[in-house]
């Protein structure tokens, strides 16, 4: 197993918690903050300020946006949507005897790779069977992407879930015998059938399953809406209810669902939102900025 990847001291804001991290109990310690990319699908790190207790923060749908710091200083972490288009972003604010308020910031413009592939069509089009469970499969992910736990991450950097290099980046849209498919939603790791696959990070299993698309998967709740997702996996060791730690075993590496080999996806979700992984991994993050 790689030993934890940390973020850049010189390239990221800090957050030190002093004391008991207001609400959740556990103990002080240095939150370390990803770097700020208001890009679509990075994410925004915007300071809240002080105030004797955490502050609420939503997006402008209405979905709750972690907040992370204490009295001293609160930080907002939002996932900025991939289909966002550049131009203003909001988040509205609330704070026992404040008023309600809205912080703004500038979610800039990011392109991302394109990949054209020419497949037999049959590859495109699904069958009507295969079209009405993934629209039933897209309904079930939809609840568990919703999760919102009332417990904050421990940490906020982690761990690469797989050894193996990143063949896949993050956003990538592929077009296939011309027609555009949704953007590549997470990272796609290199990696042979059975190779481990541990938690990014601490947290708690809240779905398994084997879908359409996404073969065998994992999900994990790390808390107050940040989320990871395993898919493609030959093998799963954990069930739902499971607590995890940061590095432990959940299954292996495959190439169930609709893959063309053995690699493991593995996503981010903040606030409903998928983020670019890489922003957790401090070796990719150090070479992006």
């Amino acid at each position: 197993m790689t030993r934890p990847r940390w973020f850049d001291i010189g390239r990221r804001l800090r957050c030190v918690l002093a004391g008991v991290l207001v609400g959740t109990g556990l103990p002080a310690a240095a939150l370390e903050l990803p770097p700020s990319s208001p890009v679509p699908g990075g994410v925004a790190v915007l300071p809240l300020g002080a105030g004797a207790s955490r502050p609420q923060a939503f997006n402008e749908a209405g979905v709750p946006v972690l907040v992370v710091g204490t009295p001293k200083s609160w930080t907002a972490l939002l996932g900025v949507p991939l289909s966002a288009k550049p131009g203003r972003g909001v988040v509205t604010v609330r704070q026992p005897g404040k008023a309600e308020r809205r912080v703004s910031f500038r979610i800039q413009p990011k392109r991302y790779a394109e990949q054209h592939l020419k497949v037999p069509q049959a590859k495109v089009d699904l069958s009507p069977e295969d079209l009405a469970r993934y629209e039933r499969e897209r309904t079930h992910q939809a609840e568990i992407i919703a999760t919102h736990s009332p417990t904050w991450p421990e940490t906020l950097w982690m761990l690469q879930p797989t050894p193996g290099p990143l063949s896949s980046s993050f956003g990538k849209r592929r077009f296939f015998n011309g027609q555009p498919r949704n953007p590549h939603s997470g990272l796609d790791i290199a990696a042979e059938t059975g190779t481990p696959v541990v938690a990014a990070a601490t947290g708690r299993v809240v779905d398994t399953g084997d879908y359409f698309f996404n073969g065998h998967t994992v999900w994990i709740d790390h808390g107050a809406g940040l989320l990871t997702m395993y898919c493609h996996l030959s093998a799963v060791d954990v069930k739902t209810g499971d607590a995890v730690a940061a590095g432990q075993r959940i299954g292996a590496v495959g190439a169930t669902g609709r893959v063309t080999g053995a690699h493991l996806h593995w996503s981010v979700s903040l606030n409903r939102t998928m983020v670019d992984p890489a922003l957790f991994l401090r070796d990719v993050a150090t070479r992006a900025n």
